[in-house]
């Protein structure tokens, strides 16, 4: 029964933090939330990053209370994670664990941008997410597709993309692990 909680609360801590690191990412970006991706992220967001809003305002293109948010609830999930001893380790790595888990998502939740605009650049450029996508995806994918040849004018960029973001989210295992390994080798 605790790796079902475990991954449903995985699952419900992913929905609610992915949707404020894509509301950071989008301001960050300077995309519009007129958009059906925006609105979903403001509707589930709002009731944690409005009230956190309240005392950390935006930094110039940063939301700083959308990323408050998202960091709040790795925390959470790890913090509940730990009450039902479904995983141990030590309070005091708690605010990195958390960071590290944002990371993750983050890296997570970019590699399906990047996934969903390459199949919807495949199958129909006219769908209300396609310029909300291309705005998120195209500061990733444009710097290498300067770079790497198109053979038969396939664009690799997307691929390349997702090989370098699943290689980040290899290293940012590892250093999870490390620090688990590193509490109980001590």
């Amino acid at each position: 029964m605790l790796e079902v909680f475990a991954f449903l609360l995985n699952v419900a801590a992913g929905f609610l933090a992915g949707a404020c690191l894509l509301r950071a990412l989008m301001q960050w970006l300077r995309v519009g939330f007129q958009n059906p991706l925006g609105q979903f992220a403001r509707a589930v967001s709002d009731w944690l990053v409005l009230p956190l809003r309240r005392a950390l305002p935006t930094a110039g293109r940063w939301d700083i209370a959308s990323l408050v948010a998202a960091w709040l609830i790795e925390m959470l999930q790890i913090t509940l994670l730990w009450a039902v001893g479904a995983v141990s380790g030590i309070w005091t790595l708690l605010p990195l664990l958390a960071g590290l888990g944002m990371l993750r998502l983050a890296l997570t939740g970019m590699m399906a941008l990047v996934l969903l605009y390459a199949i919807l650049s495949w199958v129909s450029t006219q769908t209300p997410l396609s310029s909300v996508l291309r705005a998120l995806c195209e500061p990733v994918l444009e710097p290498l597709r300067r770079r790497l040849p198109a053979p038969g004018g396939f664009d690799l960029s997307p691929l390349v993309v997702v090989v370098l973001l699943q290689v980040a989210l290899m290293v940012v295992a590892r250093v999870e692990s490390g620090l688990f390994l590193g509490h109980w080798v001590k």
